[in-house]
């Protein structure tokens, strides 16, 4: 008994020394910061002088502050476009991948490398791609004979270029995951289909995407919570302009904090974003699960 008692107890200590680094990762990089946000939102602060308690101050000028909401509703001008236009990509990819072609593994890798290369080097290169007079893709539209288009320097077009980039740089991540659920499906459903004199459209109308809802799902939630946290794009290819038509919703909680100094009024309103993103999740897969 007291072996057993012994070896309990030296298993318990391996436990959390095991565990101990991932306990320090968690109480420094994420616990701390979102114990010491919620008594931010109670302060003024701006790091060079103490804090100042200001009670539901902040909260009041959260509530009357237009350009918030106005960055909020970019952010969704944003997710309505980027979203769908994602997962119709990435699904339409994975199923030609999914095939018997040559050189599959190479193309597999060629969508997934701008997943793993830098966003700001991504955007810097996509920025030249949109330039007005010299960039490659107004280039092409005037030997085609087309007019340019003023793809980030118009509020009309700007988030939609952002979207488009965007699309491209995380496209390869939901084709692994659509490739992943289509590789779970029984082969035996396309067989009976093909029995049935079922054609292409139909196997995929109600095997396919019937299978995929998981993954559906999935997609759609991982792309909501990289869509609400649009930042990098419009920070280094537009600052938030033409006319704030860019200013993403944590652009704005950033220029707050780093760049007027307002710790305080950005935690208040990093905080409630946060509940907006989870409220909008939920409300997703709500709708999702019952279709």
């Amino acid at each position: 008994m007291k072996s057993i008692m012994a070896s309990m107890r030296g298993e318990g200590f391996t436990g959390a020394v095991m565990s101990l680094p991932y306990i320090i990762f968690f109480s420094v990089f994420i616990a701390f910061p979102i114990g010491f946000s919620f008594v931010l939102m109670f302060h003024k602060w701006n790091i060079i002088t103490p804090m100042e308690w200001v009670g539901m101050r902040n909260f009041g000028r959260l509530f009357h502050d237009a350009q918030f909401f106005k960055a909020i509703l970019n952010t969704l001008t944003f997710l309505v476009i980027h979203i769908p236009l994602q997962i119709i990509i990435a699904l339409l990819l994975a199923v030609g991948l999914n095939q018997k072609i040559r050189l599959r593994g190479l193309f597999r890798s060629l969508y997934f490398m701008p997943v793993i290369v830098s966003g700001v080097v991504i955007t810097i290169m996509w920025r030249q791609l949109f330039g007005f007079e010299t960039g490659l893709l107004n280039m092409l539209l005037l030997k085609l004979g087309l007019a340019k288009i003023p793809w980030i320097n118009h509020p009309s077009y700007a988030m939609p270029s952002i979207a488009i980039m965007a699309t491209w740089k995380n496209v390869g991540l939901y084709v692994v995951l659509f490739l992943v659920g289509l590789q779970n499906i029984p082969r035996f459903l396309y067989e009976a289909a093909d029995i049935d004199g079922a054609g292409p459209i139909q196997k995929f109308w109600y095997i396919t995407l019937p299978a995929l809802n998981n993954t559906m799902v999935l997609v759609i939630i991982l792309s909501t919570i990289g869509g609400f946290s649009l930042f990098i794009e419009p920070f280094v290819m537009t600052g938030g302009g033409p006319m704030n038509s860019t200013l993403s919703a944590m652009l704005y909680i950033y220029n707050q904090a780093f760049y007027f100094g307002h710790m305080g009024y950005s935690a208040t309103l990093g905080i409630f974003f946060a509940g907006i993103v989870l409220l909008v999740i939920l409300v997703q897969k709500k709708i999702v699960e019952q279709d």
